[in-house]
């Protein structure tokens, strides 16, 4: 509950702004993020096992106590006032300033990694207590995105702690980065095998079916490098169609894949962002579309190549891949689709680049179980659920018109029906040939 202003002034003396408590916590936490500049820097005059033991539980300790003196006293429910009125969530100079930076970090990271040496250098005990190996930039990047996922993740639980779904949606989340994408893939290096990451397969990680890397998986000395390969080419061709038949894409872009986990936690206050003009629509569905067949072309001339000894294209093959890589794997996935949050909204990836989602998006068009059901008489045109959809989606205006909601864009994250104060939308699977109710878009992808 919020508390009541004692001041009879018709115009406020106090001006707005963070309690005690929650000043403490941003205090806490700006600690932490100076001593993160000081490693990056390289002037540390501390061990890399005190800047651990310091720089982390500042960083942690001031976003949760933050995050408590936020909700503290409130009653559970959606809390989206005043975002509107905020700089850093509104395109203004705090958010401009956020991109810039999130972006220079993003272009460090892949292309100018030895900028970042001496907050490396200060990763290597945690690296070494996990994978056994010094730290590199990758895993300064892992620690640092799985971090903010568990940061954001209980914000976002604690925010949308009145629904179920988002609850354990955010938790799945967690888990799955925290696990499958960070912990095993560093363990497995620890005992001498291929680091591999159980959460993404092709075309996601489109190397997991080049030839070549599976013949590194299939000839392995170890014991899972076997195992690994049929892990990937099962997952890609087998569970995805079975999975988003039964759930949607919701299973794996809401659910799993930390490209939607750092969305969803982190980029929550920007979601809503997204472009939902008719225009970007058109170019996401040309976009991304794109994309796939680039990663499906690209791979079928590997294997070609592969079938003929090398002879057929030579190295040709190999450049393409490696084109694919600079091009989408990492300017798109990662500088832009990270680093423009503030500017763009938060799925600017999965919306327009993401190939995984480009095929799991007509698998859940054509031939998935998936709907979002509308009760039409209850809806009172208030915008929330359009306003809210980091995909994009137009969800009012199917809303107004009671039909059911089923775009292959659409990833399932109920945000729609949670901000709905009227309970209009609900999340739901059913018979195939039940889904669409007179949908003018049914044609379309």
């Amino acid at each position: 509950m919020s508390e009541t202003n004692p001041s009879l002034s018709l115009s406020d003396p106090h001006a707005a702004g963070a309690t005690t408590l929650q000043k403490i916590g941003l205090a806490i936490f700006g600690a932490g993020l100076v001593w993160m500049v000081v490693a990056l820097t390289g002037n540390l005059t501390i061990s890399s096992e005190m800047f651990l033991m310091t720089a982390l539980p500042l960083i942690f300790g001031g976003a949760f106590v933050y995050f408590y003196a936020l909700y503290r006293g409130t009653l559970p429910g959606i809390r989206n006032d005043g975002i509107m009125f905020s700089s850093i969530n509104t395109r203004g100079a705090a958010g401009w300033i956020t991109g810039v930076v999130l972006t220079g970090l993003y272009i460090c990271l892949y292309w100018y990694p030895e900028k970042l040496e001496g907050l490396v250098r200060a990763m290597d005990p945690l690296s070494l207590m996990i994978s056994g190996q010094n730290a590199n930039q990758w895993f300064l990047y892992g620690t640092v995105y799985s971090s903010a996922i568990l940061i954001m993740g209980i914000k976002a639980i604690v925010k949308y702690r009145h629904s179920r779904y988002q609850i354990l949606r955010t938790s799945s989340i967690i888990f799955f980065q925290l696990i499958l994408a960070y912990a095993i893939p560093q363990l497995l290096k620890k005992f001498n095998e291929p680091e591999f990451y159980f959460s993404y397969f092709w075309p996601l990680k489109p190397e997991y079916f080049y030839p070549q890397k599976l013949e590194v998986f299939w000839n392995n000395p170890g014991t899972l490098g076997r195992f690994m390969a049929l892990w990937g080419i099962g997952m890609s061709f087998i569970a995805v169609p079975l999975l988003t038949y039964y759930f949607g894409k919701r299973w794996y872009c809401s659910w799993v894949c930390g490209c939607g986990g750092l969305a969803n936690t982190a980029g929550d206050p920007f979601r809503h962002l997204s472009n939902k003009s008719l225009s970007a629509w058109k170019f996401e569905r040309w976009m991304i579309h794109s994309v796939l067949v680039f990663i499906t072309v690209t791979t079928g001339l590997l294997w070609a190549n592969s079938a003929y000894g090398g002879e057929l294209l030579g190295t040709w093959s190999y450049e393409f891949s490696k084109m694919y890589g600079f091009l989408i794997g990492a300017a798109f996935s990662g500088v832009i689709g990270v680093g423009f949050y503030p500017i763009l909204g938060t799925r600017v990836w999965c919306r327009f680049g993401c190939p995984q989602a480009a095929i799991l998006g007509i698998l859940q068009k054509y031939f998935s179980r998936f709907r979002i059901t509308v009760n039409g008489g209850q809806c009172i045109s208030c915008g929330n659920c359009s306003t809210y959809c980091e995909m994009g989606i137009d969800v009012k205006w199917y809303a107004q018109r009671g039909q059911n909601v089923i775009r292959a864009s659409c990833v399932g994250c109920g945000m729609c029906s949670t901000v709905c104060p009227r309970g209009v939308l609900y999340l739901e699977n059913g018979k195939i040939d039940s889904r669409y109710n007179d949908d003018p878009l049914n044609t379309l992808l």
